[in-house]
């Protein structure tokens, strides 16, 4: 339930709230209403396909939603507590 705390103190406000799910969400089943019905399967998964292929590029390009250089220190940060975990177990 507090996993997200763990994160750098940027990203909490993105990651502990899921606003932007429930905005996919509801852009996914915008579009699946205004095809009405599907002729099979696999059209509906290319359309939902489409649009979290949208989705993630405004993502990457627009929001910056998770920057990168916090996340890289985040994730040295573990690989040294790993590092001292295994060194520790060894001995």
């Amino acid at each position: 339930m507090l996993a997200h705390l763990d994160f750098p103190s940027q990203h909490r406000t993105r990651i502990h709230s899921t606003n932007s799910l429930e905005r996919l969400n509801k852009e996914v089943k915008r579009r699946a209403d205004v095809v009405g019905i599907f002729p099979n399967e696999g059209s509906i998964i290319r359309l939902i396909g489409a649009v979290l292929l949208e989705a993630n590029d405004e993502w990457q390009t627009q929001n910056r939603y998770m920057q990168t250089e916090p996340m890289a220190e985040l994730m040295a940060a573990s690989t040294k507590l790993e590092t001292v975990r295994l060194s520790t177990a060894a001995a």
